[in-house]
């Protein structure tokens, strides 16, 4: 990079440490370091949710899939604002007049310390991983930036953000995150700029558009019924809702946001901006990815985006074969790149409806190159997990953006990063704390004690998801791996919720034994059937309910009830 970026991103990080560690002096005692005493304005608290959203697997990973996939990967929110909604009515007003510090101390006061504790563990289990799948997108960019090793990388980014979170609590993550949001929509509005200043003179910004849709990266509804189908619109209304009900309902760092809002009404407020503007916000950074499908048809790519397996088949014993695929890419880009050009020129339908068909016969060509490719670099390296998408938006920010907004980007995915990470950390720390050290440890501890286990437990955090963070960087897209973590455990966990909240009749013993059940059920699913992930969430979510009244009822009858 040059000097000027190099200045830029050092700026940054020295500035967003500094901000957050001097919001220390406003986090004495447990409630001030975990909920800031329940002071936060709605507006702040529903940045910082949104900011850590739109983390840096959103701008790494949702820029490589929409670059592969298009725009289908919309379809996946399109429950959010529903969700939204009902948590509003449900569990926030719940969790805030209740007081607790976790979501899973509301357990205890509805069943009991064991449904408790179990729920919360599960939470640590895959937020835990899913925090160190979050510092695994920077780590990519930084890597191929400075030549050294993701794990290298994974500690320059984790350690910083671990330190301003141990010592400055949820003020400070909620305070940066706020800025941080601005940089991060600043760096995206300029990258779609950029892609599009970089087409050839002779196409508009309209002719980009109809040469995507003709690609089909632009559809956004598919009617399919299919459940072993990632994206369609019914996974995206029925399964997601699933999700989205347990992430930002039961989640301890969507929960714990809320919980520092200063009313029901502000808490509500916060979350209904997420209901408002993520679908639009998600749509940007779609939008960039299919910028970058569009600006390489004109300007072809590299074979294979990760620098890494491509200096390796290039210089080993297997580079013929590898030279003569990258040859035969070329040529099918070229084919591509004169099919687009003649779209873009159509002026008639007709001509239109012939150039669009060619451009897409050339479009499958220049797939199932690059395809063979993929499957030579897993067969050749053993690597079988190997997936470059990742790859695809830090190549073109390092390439073919102008000095200074390499800097800014670079700058925006760490904004992304720390904005996730810190909020999952202190998420972390705090059930760790309430849910297990203070509940069966220390239960009259002082709160500087209190306080003091608090940071070291941040502290370990950060260095067990920086252990996770090692290598996920290589299991694909990222955007796909953290949710097929969250939907492992959320789907389940929602069901322990909605077994609290909706059934009065339902005890301890039933929602114990349904969460076990729940996560079995999803275990076997997900090990023997092809079923997309995101159906995980309603599996989990309905056997657990299920099976929690059976016993529940079971319980009732052999005592009389």
């Amino acid at each position: 990079m040059h000097p000027i970026d190099w200045t830029i991103v050092g700026l940054y990080l020295v500035w967003i440490v500094w901000d957050g560690l001097r919001l220390t002096r406003r986090s004495h005692g447990i409630e001030g370091y975990f909920l800031a005493s329940r002071s936060l304005p709605w507006w702040a608290v529903g940045l910082s949710v949104m900011a850590t959203q739109l983390s840096a697997i959103t701008m790494i990973g949702t820029t490589g899939q929409g670059y592969a996939d298009g725009m289908r990967f919309i379809q996946y929110y399109y429950a959010l604002p529903l969700a939204m909604i009902v948590l509003s009515v449900t569990l926030v007003p719940f969790f805030h007049n209740a007081r607790v510090y976790t979501a899973y101390e509301y357990l205890e006061q509805r069943f009991d310390v064991k449904t408790r504790a179990f729920t919360s563990f599960l939470f640590l289990l895959s937020r835990g991983m899913s925090v160190g799948v979050v510092i695994s997108a920077p780590a990519i960019v930084l890597s191929v930036v400075l030549g050294v090793g993701v794990t290298t990388t994974v500690l320059l980014i984790a350690v910083p953000t671990a330190v301003y979170t141990m010592f400055g609590g949820v003020q400070a993550v909620t305070w940066t995150d706020v800025k941080q949001m601005y940089l991060i929509v600043g760096g995206l509005v300029a990258a779609v700029v950029v892609l599009f200043l970089r087409l050839p003179s002779d196409v508009g910004l309209v002719d980009a558009m109809q040469i995507a849709g003709a690609a089909g990266r632009l559809q956004t509804f598919d009617f399919r019924f299919d459940l072993t189908n990632q994206y369609t619109f019914w996974s995206g209304t029925i399964a997601a809702f699933f999700l989205f009900c347990s992430y930002f309902g039961t989640d301890q760092s969507q929960v714990q946001r809320y919980l520092t809002a200063r009313s029901v009404n502000e808490a509500r407020q916060s979350l209904l901006m997420s209901a408002y503007w993520k679908i639009p916000l998600q749509a940007l950074v779609l939008l960039v990815g299919v910028g970058l499908f569009v600006f390489h048809l004109f300007t072809p790519p590299p074979l294979l985006f990760n620098p890494v397996h491509d200096r390796v088949l290039r210089q080993g014993p297997a580079a013929p074969e590898f030279l003569a695929i990258e040859r035969e890419y070329g040529e099918a880009v070229q084919g591509r790149k004169e099919a687009a050009s003649d779209l873009a020129r159509a002026e008639d339908d007709a001509s239109r409806a012939a150039a669009a068909a060619s451009f897409r016969a050339r479009e499958s060509e220049a797939r199932e190159v690059r395809d063979r490719a993929v499957t030579f670099v897993k067969d050749t390296t053993g690597d079988l997990a190997y997936n470059d998408v990742n790859f695809v938006f830090p190549t073109f920010i390092l390439t073919w953006m102008p000095t200074g907004l390499v800097g800014l980007l670079i700058a925006a995915i760490f904004a992304a990063a720390m904005s996730s990470i810190s909020a999952e950390l202190a998420s972390l720390s705090t059930a760790t704390m309430i849910d297990f050290y203070r509940r069966f440890y220390r239960p009259d501890g002082a709160d500087a004690h209190l306080l003091a286990v608090s940071r070291v437990a941040t502290g370990l955090w950060g260095l067990f998801a920086a252990g996770v963070a090692a290598w996920a960087a290589e299991l694909g897209s990222l955007i796909e791996v953290v949710n097929r973590f969250g939907s492992f455990f959320y789907g389940s966990i929602l069901g322990v919720f909605i077994l609290a909240v909706g059934f009065p009749r339902a005890n301890g013993h039933g929602a114990f034994l349904g969460l076990i059940a729940g996560m079995a059920s999803v275990a076997l699913v997900a090990a023997f059937t092809p079923i997309a992930f995101l159906w995980h969430n309603v599996v989990g979510a309905v056997v657990v309910v299920v099976v929690g009244l059976l016993v529940s009822r079971v319980g009732s009858l052999m005592i009389g009830d």
